[in-house]
């Protein structure tokens, strides 16, 4: 689960490595109490870049929208089973929903097909 401020890599090639989670388009609020709004794998953020590689098209301070691809915190599945990776991750998309790099890095959850980001899922080296 990611919320407002965090911080997490960038999972293609776009240029940028770290962004800062700005705003959660989509994802879970707990009603009648005061909590931020919570991003899981396949939920749309907003995001600032605060580290890009140097000469891409991606610059440190730019906005874009982006897609939760790993979260730390483990996903239940419907069959009962969790999943859960190492890192926070997102990847950058334009407002198709399609990814602005040409490759991804690392495995994706298998939720982004239910919610068909099927270009990030083909684009994938593991689907997990």
């Amino acid at each position: 689960m990611l919320q407002q401020e965090s911080r997490c890599e960038i999972a293609d090639n776009s240029g940028g490595k770290i962004a800062y989670l700005i705003r959660v388009y989509g994802g879970s609020k707990r009603r009648q109490s005061f909590t931020r709004q919570n991003a899981g794998v396949g939920d749309r953020v907003l995001v600032s870049i605060k580290k890009a590689l140097p000469g891409s098209d991606i610059k440190s301070g730019d906005k874009s929208k982006a897609v939760v691809v790993r979260t730390k915190k483990p996903t239940r599945r419907a069959d009962g089973s969790y999943v859960s990776f190492d890192t926070n991750a997102v990847v950058l998309i334009n407002d198709e929903g399609n990814p602005k790099g040409t490759r991804i890095f690392g495995p994706v959850a298998r939720e982004l097909r239910e919610k068909n980001y099927m270009k990030i899922v083909s684009l994938a080296s593991e689907v997990v």
